[in-house]
Parts: C-alpha cells; structure tokens; sequence
C-alpha cells in the first residue's frame, strides 16, 4: 500500500496551484486549489484513503462497481467518494478519479483564479 500512497501523494502535489494543509489534524492532509479543497489523503500509508470530489452520477457507478470505493468519509456522500488505496482501484483510473476531482473544483473557480494558477 505504501507504493500506491506514494504515487497517488505525488500526483496531487504535481496539480497546477495545490496547496497542502491540515486543517482538520495530523491525521488528514488536505490538497486545495486556490483554497478550494480537491482531495484529502490518510496521514498513514498502512491504511491509505483518498478522498475525492466526483460528479454525483460518477460517484453512484463508482460505488456499485468497486468495492474499495465508498461513499466520502465525514463529506458530502453525494458530491464525494473515499477510495482505499488497497492496489484493487486500478492506478489508471485512480489518476483519472485525482484529475476530474482538480478539474471539477477548478471549474467552479471564477475566471480570475482560474487565469491565476500555474500551467502545468
């Protein structure tokens, strides 16, 4: 599990304008765009989770189609998923699950902030 925790802590540090925070403890880091939250990632790499930020209808598939996908732990269960990091989400769609997380926050940005975050 440590490897998959490794791939999926890069991934959302390479994001164009991520920031990370604790806000809720040591226990959760949380990845933000322009203060705008896109992911929080488990502390402990023995017991990965990721949670996402997912379309509602995505989410509901994702759901009934993995078994290590649940609904967002201590979120909004419609609007996020929490993913165990067990090596049985293909890496593939979990780096696309990552970025349409980034893409859906980044989306509801005014124009502004949009205009203001790095190219990637």
């Amino acid at each position: 599990m440590a490897t998959i925790y490794r791939q999926v802590e890069e991934l959302l540090k390479s994001m164009p304008g991520t920031v990370e925070e604790a806000p809720f403890g040591p226990d959760t880091r949380v990845f933000k765009v322009t203060g705008k939250m896109y992911a929080l990632l488990s502390a402990e790499p023995e017991s990965a989770t990721v949670s996402l930020k997912v379309d509602p209808l995505e989410g509901e598939a994702l759901r009934e189609t993995w078994k290590a996908i649940t609904p967002g732990y201590h979120l909004n269960k419609r609007h996020w998923i929490t993913v165990l990091l067990d090596d049985t989400v293909p890496d593939a769609l979990l780096a696309d699950l990552i970025q349409d997380s980034y893409d859906l926050v980044v989306a509801g940005l005014t124009r502004a902030a949009r205009a203001s975050l790095p190219s990637s």
